[in-house]
């Protein structure tokens, strides 16, 4: 799965790595970035089908268009692949409102005994930034407010990620990021994209048990606790 993340750069840094841009009332409005702890229900810059030249703050947690409130949004925070194509929200959602979800790394927990769990971060290559599949929809609360929110596609672990956990997050190559979020493709193509992502640009290390309080957001919690013990 796929339940907490980073995303250490700054929007001037992001605007250049994917040539889009921040809304200017966004970036009034949204916690600034860095972000070293998001987490589920937290707003995050998203490069949608929609917008493909700018960046919209999306909350985590899918609440589709149909939703009676807004309280189902914490349960869809990810969307297996297994079922993209069964659930007719998350097939629609596949068709017509695909996004990027760009972070540079993600935390998991790997089950060291019965009562204890190890946070690891888990980066790609050399920390650079990637993009996460995602999709999204809007929905409307009764004061007629419109919130995007947006689901992490997750699918079986690869060899690295087995390690620590049976599931993993849908990485993207950075060459395959356009087209994702270019709806003249199909659905069937977009299926093929996801697959999991080469254990080998990959590596994952401990980090400070300080990312298991939300609350918890600088730059510590990216330091590998013990710099001699990667995991991989």
């Amino acid at each position: 799965m796929c339940g907490r993340a980073s995303l250490t750069k700054t929007e001037k840094e992001l605007e250049e790595r994917f040539q889009a841009a921040f809304y200017t009332e966004d970036l009034e409005r949204y916690r600034p970035l860095p972000s070293f702890n998001i987490a589920p229900t937290h707003f995050h810059p998203i490069l949608s089908s929609e917008d493909t030249d700018h960046f919209k703050y999306m909350k985590w947690g899918l609440i589709p268009s149909w939703a009676k409130d807004a309280k189902i949004g914490p349960k869809m925070i990810n969307a297996r692949v297994e079922t993209l194509l069964e659930k007719p929200m998350f097939k629609s959602a596949l068709q017509y409102r695909r996004c990027l979800v760009p972070i540079d790394g993600f935390y998991e927990w790997k089950i060291i005994s019965n009562k204890d769990k190890k946070p690891f971060r888990i980066v790609v290559q050399n920390g650079e930034v990637y993009s996460l599949a995602g999709i999204y929809d809007t929905w409307k609360d009764h004061n007629g407010q419109v919130i995007y929110s947006f689901s992490i596609i997750t699918l079986e672990s690869n060899t690295m990620m087995k390690e620590l956990h049976d599931r993993m997050p849908a990485i993207l190559h950075q060459s395959e990021e356009k087209q994702w979020i270019d709806l003249d493709m199909n659905i069937e193509t977009a299926m093929s994209m996801i697959k999991p992502y080469p254990s080998e640009l990959m590596s994952a290390y401990p980090v400070s048990s300080k990312v298991n309080n939300v609350a918890n957001n600088d730059e510590e919690l990216i330091k590998i606790q013990k710099p001699e013990n990667t995991l991989f």
